[in-house]
């Protein structure tokens, strides 16, 4: 990979990290440490999802009008000064939610800068920059999960200072080495918007992301039962929570350890990027058919594998899409979408899943789930339709770095 992609590989993985010492812990410590209930925690992380899909779409839309290193730094000192704030005012309930919506604003803004600068400073890579950041992103989380964890056993005010500590050293990064990408990154359009056949094209280019963005959305929603539904639903299977946190620890140590395998089969079977999401959406799904039997963590062991061999497949393929599909002046707005999708699955997921888990039981909740699975296999066939002169079934050509 180009120089440029590392640093921007590292600068993710250290956001993340940082972020990651404080979102697996925050309904706790609502719960446990300020007496609030669960009902009112998860309105409080709704909240906090509510700001980061504004920060997405902000952020998309500030990397295209200014570029992506001002809104990275802006980015950076708002969730700087949140994160250091926090470990002061952490006690007041009032004063944790403002702050924790802040600091999902501001986390909002650099995700979608980051992976367009990935794809303009690196156009001829296809796949692989926008998957080099979703493995970063994954070393952060697994990384700054148990970082945190170790640090709340002896006191919850080293979250909130480690958090800090890691938005400090992202922003130091950012400052020495982002800046260079700049010219890489330029944004300024040369399109000529007032020709009408420009602004017929460019409407669908938008309507193929959104038709695209409706299946990525169902995925989130199913993804998310494993933090939400699916962790009670192994404590009330009397699996202990050591073994619930050893299959997160599987999902990342594969998405680390197993690119090349994947990297295989991608270049030896499923060479578009169409093909990839197919593949990787039957692979999803058949994990939630897994789950309908489930009754013994080796069954879960063997649901969290399947997921995350779909993920591998599907995760990098979207923001990729995304990028090819942006005119030109648009990736960071297009990347902001599709990270706003993301994140809106993640607030939708846990209450759709609740709501059907309470009503019917879990076993009908996975076959919805995987029943549902059929809406991206139908949008992933349609939304290249009528582009002109581009189809996302063609095998994709990467170049080499150079």
């Amino acid at each position: 990979m180009p120089k440029a992609i590392w640093i921007l590989v590292i600068g993710m993985a250290i956001n993340v990290t940082g972020a990651s010492f404080l979102w697996p812990l925050n309904t706790i410590y609502i719960s446990q440490e300020l007496g609030q209930s669960l009902t009112v925690a998860g309105i409080v992380l709704m909240f906090n999802g509510g700001a980061g899909i504004v920060g997405n779409l902000i952020g998309g839309k500030l990397f295209d009008r200014i570029g992506g290193y001002r809104t990275i730094i802006m980015g950076l000192t708002i969730t700087t000064s949140s994160a250091f704030t926090l470990a002061f005012l952490h006690q007041f309930f009032i004063a944790y939610v403002i702050l924790l919506v802040f600091l999902g604003f501001g986390a909002g803004l650099m995700i979608p800068c980051m992976y367009a600068m990935a794809g303009a400073v690196w156009p001829e890579g296809g796949r692989r920059p926008f998957n080099a950041m979703y493995v970063a992103q994954n070393v952060g989380v697994a990384v700054g999960a148990a970082i945190g964890g170790f640090l709340a056993s002896y006191r919850f005010d080293f979250v909130f200072f480690g958090n800090g500590a890691m938005y400090v050293f992202v922003f130091i990064l950012a400052f020495l080495f982002f800046r260079n990408l700049q010219s890489d990154t330029d944004n300024s359009s040369a399109t000529n918007v007032f020709e009408q056949s420009v602004l017929v094209e460019n409407k669908k280019r938008f309507r193929a992301l959104l038709i695209m963005c409706t299946g990525f959305l169902i995925c989130w929603v199913a993804y998310t039962q494993w933090a939400s539904t699916i962790s009670v639903h192994t404590q009330n299977l009397g699996i202990p929570l050591s073994q619930y946190s050893l299959l997160w620890t599987v999902n990342g140590a594969m998405i680390v350890f197993c690119q090349p395998f994947i990297k295989f089969f991608i270049q030896r079977w499923f060479h578009s990027l169409k093909a990839q999401i197919y593949v990787g959406v039957v692979i999803f799904a058949s994990a939630y058919v897994v789950l309908s039997q489930a009754e013994i963590f080796t069954a879960f062991l063997v649901a969290m594998v399947i997921l995350t061999i779909g993920e591998m497949f599907v995760w990098p393929a979207v923001p990729t899409i995304a990028h090819k599909l942006a005119p030109k002046g648009k990736a960071g707005f297009y990347q902001g979408v599709v990270n706003s999708i993301g994140t809106g699955g993640r607030v939708i997921g846990p209450v759709f899943g609740g709501m059907l888990a309470d009503l019917f039981g879990m076993a009908v909740l996975f076959y919805v789930l995987a029943i549902m699975f059929l809406i991206p296999v139908l949008t992933t066939f349609l939304f290249d339709k009528g582009l002109a002169g581009q189809s996302f079934s063609k095998r994709e050509v990467e170049k080499p770095a150079s």
